[in-house]
């Protein structure tokens, strides 16, 4: 009698985990993708037996994410703690696939980006400068802070903007920083990194939406913020 068949006396290409790091995880059948999970200690029969087995016994993968413990443990080669990992895993997918149905904000205009920055940024003493990431409807995919400065100054580079936006694949950027003091009109030194930006964020064909400032209000000032862009010192 032949011994049981295991993953690593399979060619390499056809091991799951290899195919997935070569091919990409949507290469993998189910059972594949299932014996990955329960690939260690099995007797008797290969990861990927167990999960055909798997897929024959609940027929869809809906039915199998909601089987209880005791039913999946009836799987011949699937003990209490690889019935675990699959509970686990199924409901990291259900919790992947609820946020997923959250659409994140649509950030079109200067109130609405001062509005999701304003509580985080107002709390430093210090200049500290994000860049917010947007996708191709303008929808938030997330905030990173890219620099801190002093009390009345902060330095930042191109690069250090549009990093971040590279990784992300975003579309489109918006920058914004505050000023501790208050007064969020813009400086000398705010209005040539803007116009920097820009340049360089048409060169990497990522637009610079817009660079906020936030400060505070007073009598004389009912925003408590900028838009450089509004104050005309973007040239689209």
């Amino acid at each position: 009698m032949n011994p049981p068949l295991r993953i690593h006396d399979l060619p390499i290409t056809d091991r799951p985990r290899e195919r997935l790091s070569q091919q990409g995880a949507k290469a993998l059948r189910n059972a594949e993708l299932l014996a990955i999970l329960l690939r260690t200690g099995l007797k008797g029969a290969s990861a990927v037996q167990v999960g055909e087995e798997l897929i024959h016994q609940f027929s869809t993968l809906e039915t199998l994410a909601r089987a209880p413990l005791d039913e999946l443990q009836k799987v011949k080669g699937v003990g209490h703690d690889k019935a675990v990992t699959l509970k686990a895993a199924f409901e990291l997918a259900s919790r992947l696939s609820a946020e997923s149905r959250i659409e994140s904000p649509v950030l079109d205009n200067p109130e609405l980006i001062a509005s999701i920055l304003r509580d985080d940024l107002m709390a430093y003493e210090t200049e500290r400068l994000v860049v917010v990431l947007l996708n191709t409807r303008r929808r938030l995919i997330r905030v990173e802070e890219v620099s801190r400065g002093t009390l009345d100054s902060v330095l930042v580079h191109a690069r250090e903007v549009f990093r971040p936006a590279i990784v992300a694949n975003a579309h489109s950027v918006v920058v914004a920083h505050n000023h501790p003091g208050g007064d969020p009109s813009p400086s000398e030194a705010d209005i040539r990194i803007t116009r920097d930006l820009v340049r360089a964020g048409h060169l990497l064909h990522i637009d610079l939406v817009d660079h906020i400032i936030l400060g505070r209000r007073s009598q004389t000032r009912a925003r408590d913020f900028v838009s450089l862009r509004e104050l005309g010192y973007f040239y689209d």
